[in-house]
């Protein structure tokens, strides 16, 4: 067994969240949820962790879909980490706002629209993280947008 796996184990199901019985996809992007609310205090330190995490990922991800021996096996879950943590980037900390970007983002990106449809086909970590990181980047768009017509809205 080669000395790396466990780390990389450990790190693609984000510290076993991955290896939940039960929708490990969505538990760890609760847990991108939580971790939001451990960094949001400091737009470096949030920023300096999506980046760390997502390059985490694309490091781990496609070794750990070799280690698993299975396509984007479903215990592999730091690119759900990832995806929320990049929804959350440059937004207001209310409750009902995270909510709904939880929502979104779970919503996009079981749903996959284009290019995540595409991206989420290739094998390794640019498939795995990927679908992830524009259904982030989607979510985060969306809320952009609603947040500052919502707010025109009320002037």
């Amino acid at each position: 067994m080669n000395i790396r796996n466990p780390i990389i184990k450990t790190l693609s199901t984000f510290f076993y969240v991955g290896y939940l019985p039960l929708i490990p996809g969505t538990a760890a992007s609760i847990v991108g949820v939580l971790l939001f609310y451990l960094v949001k205090g400091s737009i470096f330190i949030y920023i300096l962790s999506t980046l760390a995490l997502m390059v985490i990922g694309f490091l781990v991800a496609g070794q750990a879909e070799r280690i698993f021996n299975k396509k984007d096996a479903k215990c592999i879950v730091i690119d759900e980490v990832s995806g929320m943590f990049l929804s959350l980037i440059f937004i207001p900390y209310g409750i009902k706002v995270v909510i709904l970007a939880f929502c979104l983002f779970r919503i996009l990106d079981a749903l996959k629209p284009y290019p995540a449809n595409k991206i989420q086909g290739i094998r390794g970590s640019m498939g795995i993280m990927g679908d992830d990181i524009i259904a982030g980047l989607y979510t985060n768009i969306i809320l952009q947008f609603v947040l500052r017509y919502a707010s025109f809205m009320t002037s």
